[in-house]
Formats: structure tokens, sequence, C-alpha cells
């Protein structure tokens, strides 16, 4: 879940929003056209340590892709991770699509990392009013009437009890697993002029729009500049706006599927290092009720023989733990060489500044630097105690060995 914004600071950049007007005195928000829009819905879950994707492609036939989709001045080095793509648009719309939209996709993309990635994409025409309700409208898919992220649980249950083989799960996997949810609104027709204008005119539609807050909800205007702010435009008729949750990508041309893919990779990465923290939080609180056990002066002298001979078999698999984190975090890192000053770089920094993903990182290998700490305080205490009981041992052997020796003399005839 992603972590809520702070409020809007009175030296936020007003990007591509209008001027507002003083505290208290809002403009009426214009009336929009009919715009062509395709929705499209994220949402990924972690399922496990790690998927067998060539396991996977035996139960469920896909392509492979590790490719990005090469557009404006993204360099031909750039890759991301590899990836199944499974297509599920057979099974959940084998029937004409109604007259309520314009047509359906949806897609499985399965991480070797061990995430699952459905998406749902719907387009339609709408009035920029209408799309505040989206995702809580039903449409028929897989032959009923259901919300787009009713389709995606029901789809997801699927494919997970079929991947069951293919997926080494964390001990006790049977929880419930983390997501990560994400919307684009991409809007190929607004009628005229330029997409900077459309904003301009709609901005406090678009701000709530971006906040997943109600039309009606009255933004103050400081938050209506936050939310509109750092646009990002290739060329005079595209313009992308991204937030916490959702984004609004115009692009006359239709030419977002590159900009989609940043914005799952973006979501990948940080749903992948919000799992990676909480697991080295229950490692750790693992780790302190052992340590604090062991310590402990008020136990059973039995008991406390038996955690002292368990725990160095404890911390050693702790420390495989702590290595096997590590790769993680190494292998999401170089996952995709997302570096320079082009634009889908310019788009993946700034989410990963709206993610807070240096955040989580820092918050990872603080645990991991913590873990560290308990191996070390374990690994010198044992070897102390190892010490202490070998001079034990040396001491007895040099009092003893003189002692028999005399006993030798006196008692031989």
């Amino acid at each position: 879940m992603k972590t809520a914004r702070p409020a809007a600071s009175a030296g936020t950049p007003s990007g591509a929003a209008a001027q507002a007007g003083p505290a208290g005195r809002r403009k009426p928000a214009a009336r929009g056209p009919r715009l062509a829009v395709e929705y499209v819905r994220f949402v990924l879950f972690d399922v496990g340590r790690s998927i067998d994707l060539k396991k996977a492609s035996a139960v469920l036939p896909g392509r492979a892709d590790s490719k990005a989709v090469k557009r404006r001045n993204t360099p031909a080095s750039l890759t991301l991770p590899k990836t199944l793509c499974i297509s599920l648009e057979k099974d959940a719309f084998g029937s004409p699509s109604p007259s309520a939209y314009e047509g359906l996709e949806a897609t499985a993309k399965l991480f070797d990392e061990g995430v699952i990635s459905l998406s749902v994409r719907i387009r339609l025409s709408s009035g920029l009013s209408e799309l505040h309700a989206l995702e809580r409208r039903t449409f028929l898919l897989g032959g009923r009437d259901r919300t787009v992220d009713q389709f995606i649980e029901e789809r997801f249950r699927e494919l997970h009890e079929r991947l069951g083989p293919a997926i080494s799960r964390e001990d006790g996997g049977n929880a419930e697993p983390e997501r990560e949810t994400y919307t684009a609104y991409c809007i190929s027709d607004w009628g005229r002029g330029s997409p900077d204008a459309f904003v301009a005119k709609h901005n406090r539609a678009l701000a709530s729009l971006l906040e997943g807050e109600p039309e009606t909800q009255d933004l103050h205007d400081l938050q209506v500049r936050k939310s509109l702010a750092n646009p990002f435009a290739y060329g005079a008729e595209d313009l992308a706006i991204f937030d916490l949750d959702h984004c609004v990508i115009l692009d006359r041309s239709r030419d977002w599927e590159d900009i989609l893919l940043i914005v799952e990779h973006a979501n990948y990465q940080l749903l992948e290092l919000r799992v990676l923290d909480r697991l080295l939080d229950h490692w750790l609180e693992d780790a302190e009720k052992d340590l604090r056990a062991f310590y402990s002066q008020s136990r059973g002298r039995r008991g406390r023989k038996a955690r002292i001979r368990a725990l160095p078999a404890k911390f050693a698999r702790l420390q495989g733990l702590r290595l096997e984190a590590l790769f993680i975090l190494e292998n999401l890192e170089n996952s995709a060489k997302i570096i320079g000053d082009y634009f889908l770089g310019q788009i993946y920094l700034h989410l990963g500044r709206i993610f807070s993903v240096e955040g989580w990182t820092r918050s990872v290998e603080r645990r991991l630097g913590a873990l560290q700490s308990v191996y070390e305080i374990v690994k010198s205490d044992k070897n102390e105690r190892t010490m202490i009981v070998l001079e034990i041992v040396f001491i007895i052997v040099c009092i003893a060995f003189p002692i028999l020796q005399i006993l030798q003399v006196m008692l031989s005839p």
C-alpha cells in the first residue's frame, strides 16, 4: 500500500495548472467534452520468493518478454526484467464487446522474482466527470457484470492455483499476497486545443481524478497546483501527469505503451521493496525473541541449555536469509538499468520520488545492517564461550596431569 502524501506547500510549482485565486475562492469546474479514453488498471501481487518461468510456461503458454518498447529518445540498451506475458483476452471476453465500451484487453505478466501483474485495458468514450467512477463501475467481464478489480481478483486466484508448482514460496507462505494497484487514464481525443490548454481548463477535475477524490471534492488551490505539477511532454500533442495511485496521459497518437511499461515497472519495484522490508521485519522479530530468551536469567536451566544448543543453528540460518535478502535487493536494483537524462528515465525517476523508493531502500538496508549486527553479536558470544570452555579444559588438564603423576609414583611398588 502506498503511503499518503503530505499536504501541498505554498512553494509548489504550478506546472500545467491554472493560476489559483485567493484562498477560499473557487472557480467552477468547466464541463468537459466527450473523451476517447483507454482505462488501464494494474494490480500486482507478490506470491512468493520466485516463479520458475519455464515451469509456468508449460502450464500457461505465453511469450517471454524483457525488452521495452523503444519510443522517443529511449536508448536501445534499455531492458526491463524478464517476464512471461499471458493473454487472458479469450477467457475473459469471449463475446463481442457491449456497446458501453469499444474494446477490452486483459493480460497477466509473470516476473521471475515472484510477482504476478494483471492489467485490464478498456477503451470507451466518456465524459471527464465519469472517469471518477470507473473503478467502481461494473462491466461485462468474463460473462457477468462486475468491477474491474473483482474480475482481476478472480483471475488472479485462478492463475495462482494453476501456477502452484512453479512458485517458490516463503516460509509460512499461505498469507494473503501483498499487492500494489495503479490506474492510468489514457486520453487520445479531448477536442480542440493543446494538452496544456485542456489541463488548464479542467485543472480541478483532473486534480481530483489524480488524487482519487470524487469530483465534488473541493480541493484547495495549493493541492490542485501540487497535483498537476511536473507534467511530462515529448511532443506538441502529448502530456503525462503522475501521482501516487493514478496518472493521466494525453496523446492523440495513442503512443503511450512505453510509459505504461515504466509505470508497471516502478510499481513492481515498490512492491518488492515493501515485501522485502516486511520479511526483514519478521526475521528481526524472531532474532529478537531468541536473543531475549538466550540472555534471560529467569528461565529454567534445562530450557536454557536447549536454547544455547539451538541458537547457533538458528542464527546460521539467519545469516543465510540475510545473504538472500542482499541478493534480492541487488537483483531488484539491477533488474532494469533506467539511467540517463532521457524521457522515460525522467519519468522513472519522478515515479521513484513519488513512491519514496529511496526511503524504502534505506529502510531495507538498515534492517540488513541490524541483521548483520545480530549475527556478529551471536558469533562473538559463541566464540567467547568456546574460549572459556577451552581455558577451563586447559586448566583442568594442567592441574590433573601432575596429580595423576604424583599418584602414580605414590602407588607404584
